[in-house]
């Protein structure tokens, strides 16, 4: 799947009165179902701060579903976002939380079906810009400015080299890259920012290196 950018607002503002609680919660949500790899069936949304106090009037909520649903931030459907995300099968609840986070504008995404599930921790910071603090548990900061692969894997000697030896041989240079893992030995997520795109049969490559267990991307 391809986006014209990620993260940059295109075109006429999308609905509502704030970039930060529709294009961004928007961004977010296309960014949860990127990773994810396909339509959930269910999503339980966790909205924070200002987020909980103002989504039904701001329309965060319609924007996040059209996210998920993989709609662009000027697409006209996501005003029907939560409509049609009901009539695809897809359970939806919105639940406010009074934790104070340290961004007034942070959402947690838990989402799946049955092969699978996903949780995203993302905060829209103004303009339409966003950045994804967490996956899955994993503490990491991607601000989507550039095109990314990310890569869950073992805790295992020589998995980075791996990963970083076939870009290099297919002439992807690394622009930024961030490692993290919750116990050592155990499961860790890479996150590479990227010069350019990186092409599925690249992926494939990666996917079938020792202790990968699962690549997505995020491409321009």
């Amino acid at each position: 799947m391809k986006f014209r950018s990620v993260f940059d607002i295109i075109g006429p503002v999308m609905i509502g009165p704030s970039s930060s609680h529709t294009a961004g919660a928007a961004r977010i949500g296309r960014v949860a179902r990127t990773i994810f790899g396909r339509e959930p069936k269910w999503a339980k949304i966790h909205l924070y701060g200002s987020f909980a106090e103002t989504y039904r009037g701001h329309g965060t909520d319609v924007a996040i579903v059209g996210g998920l649903l993989d709609f662009e931030t000027y697409d006209n459907r996501i005003v029907q976002s939560l409509e049609l995300a009901k009539s695809y099968g897809i359970d939806v609840e919105f639940i406010e939380e009074e934790t104070v986070m340290d961004h007034p504008n942070t959402v947690k995404i838990h989402m799946g079906d049955q092969n699978g599930q996903l949780e995203l921790v993302g905060v829209s910071i103004g303009g339409g810009k966003i950045e994804i603090d967490e996956i899955n548990g994993f503490k990491l900061k991607l601000t989507g400015e550039h095109p990314a692969i990310i890569v869950l894997n073992n805790d295992r000697f020589g998995c980075i080299a791996g990963v970083a030896s076939i870009l290099a041989k297919n002439e992807i240079n690394i622009g930024h890259m961030q490692v993290s893992r919750k116990e050592k030995g155990k499961l860790a997520l890479m996150v590479l920012e990227t010069d350019e795109n990186v092409e599925e049969t690249i992926l494939q490559q990666i996917e079938s290196l020792p202790n990968i267990l699962q690549v997505a991307r995020i491409v321009e």
